[in-house]
């Protein structure tokens, strides 16, 4: 499979807040986005952002930090936000009820590379990172291999 990638300069919290809806106006249930990048780098503001744009009434997001995960009714079903950061074996995703969610609900996850093996082939990935020289400023880059993503993605800016 050939890799795929677009990728955003985002000058701004509100620019990231701006690609954050074209995205999830884009997701349906089965679809997992991978949000990598280093602490600080806005995986959280991205993935909330994302999440109240997609709730009939926008309310608080918190970060799953702690919780591991945190699960939201939208329009199109179940939207699950996972933070693997705290995660020490592989063996606990699929105690989370993850590899589950990954067939059925819209899933956002925080330091994916806690996957490991268990990685969804078809996931949307996006690679955060901080512009050295603008202190708000972000750089995104998305990558995916699964063609799916290629017409849904076309005509995406933030």
């Amino acid at each position: 499979m050939t890799q795929r990638s677009a990728t955003f300069r985002l000058p701004s919290s509100d620019a990231t807040t701006e690609l954050a809806r074209h995205i999830a106006r884009i997701l349906v249930p089965g679809d997992v986005v991978l949000l990598q990048g280093p602490i600080g780098a806005g995986k959280t503001h991205f993935a909330r952002s994302l999440i109240q744009s997609l709730m009939e009434v926008p309310e608080d997001v918190p970060s799953p930090t702690f919780t591991l995960v945190q699960v939201y009714n939208v329009a199109t079903g179940e939207l699950w936000h996972a933070d693997l950061y705290r995660l020490s074996h592989v063996d606990e995703v699929e105690e989370l009820g993850l590899l589950a969610a990954f067939e059925d609900a819209i899933c956002l996850i925080e330091w994916p590379e806690k996957l490991e093996d268990l990685r969804p082939a078809s996931a949307l990935t996006m690679e955060l990172s901080l512009d050295q020289d603008h202190d708000d400023a972000r750089r995104a880059e998305l990558m995916w291999t699964d063609a799916s993503w290629d017409a849904r993605l076309e005509g995406i800016a933030p």
